[in-house]
């Protein structure tokens, strides 16, 4: 490997919003850095770092009537991130179409252009959240790290980004209800009858997928899903995010290595944005 490509591998930034789900391990690499969301509820602001309190949270949202809500970070909070000397920036966003956090780092990368910048930046729309997140922002980390030129590792992360898929099944739907994406009449049915729908992301919206009776039954037809679309599991990172509950986690992870074979497993406890729509028991895939 020539001087210019070790050089590559060590001058590279990869910038997250706190909507991604990173492995403990990660976070505390030289080479991340999260950018943190507030979350408001019951009219207390609380920021997305490392001090966020999930069982806390989630007390909040049982005892408010309102729907806990999220606000993205400034552009200046992302311009600030983009200003190391001689780095290649690379920045992976909650789904431009459920945050403003991707338009708030594009405006900042307009802003450090027009200030002069030189480095390379490149935003990343994850049309994704949690672990979809994570799984891009670790395959930005194996590219630089192989010390693949900028637009090599934009154009192989793009690729990778559009052939990903996220897939989700939710303990309740009360968030998603009161944001406004189920109507009250699925709700109130969902939550009567039992009923759990196994959802997916299609172009960064949310889509219902399926529906079972029972949440055992709702991550199992979830995993045949998975396991009858994935191609070359072999070669990939099966992201798993959870909220509050570890052993669906894992009970997702055994039914998977039931019929796939991964490059890796990483399960993760969701964030603060994370949390805030899977509420309460819900359990993240992407791959």
């Amino acid at each position: 490997m020539n001087s210019e490509a070790v050089q590559n591998m060590m001058n590279y930034k990869i910038v997250v919003d706190s909507g991604c789900d990173l492995p403990k391990k990660l976070r505390e690499d030289e080479h991340f850095t999260v950018i943190p969301l507030t979350l408001t509820v019951g009219g207390v602001d609380i920021i997305d770092d490392d001090s966020f309190d999930q069982k806390d949270f989630l007390k909040r949202v049982r005892e408010c009537k309102e729907c806990p809500k999220s606000a993205c970070p400034s552009p200046e909070s992302y311009l600030k991130e983009y200003s190391c000397e001689n780095t290649d920036i690379y920045v992976v966003t909650l789904s431009g179409k459920l945050s403003g956090s991707y338009n708030s780092a594009l405006v900042a990368a307009d802003m450090y252009e027009e200030d002069g910048g030189k480095n390379n930046v490149h935003i990343f729309d994850s049309l994704s959240a949690c672990c979809g997140e994570a799984v891009i922002a670790m395959k930005i980390m194996e590219c630089a790290g192989q010390g693949m030129e900028f637009d090599e590792v934009v154009k192989c992360v793009t690729d990778f980004r559009d052939n990903m898929k996220t897939y989700f099944v939710l303990e309740t739907l009360e968030t998603l209800r009161k944001n406004g994406r189920l109507t009250n009449l699925q709700a109130i049915l969902a939550n009567v009858l039992s009923i759990k729908p196994v959802m997916s992301a299609r172009e960064g919206e949310i889509i219902k997928l399926e529906q079972t009776r029972g949440i055992n039954k709702a991550l199992k037809r979830m995993c045949e899903i998975v396991a009858e679309n994935v191609k070359e599991s072999e070669n990939k990172i099966l992201g798993i995010s959870h909220c509050n509950c570890p052993e669906r986690a894992e009970y997702v992870k055994s039914l998977l290595l039931e019929k796939c074979r991964f490059k890796d497993i990483v399960i993760v406890d969701t964030a603060g944005v994370a949390t805030m729509y899977a509420n309460d028991g819900g359990v993240v895939i992407a791959i």
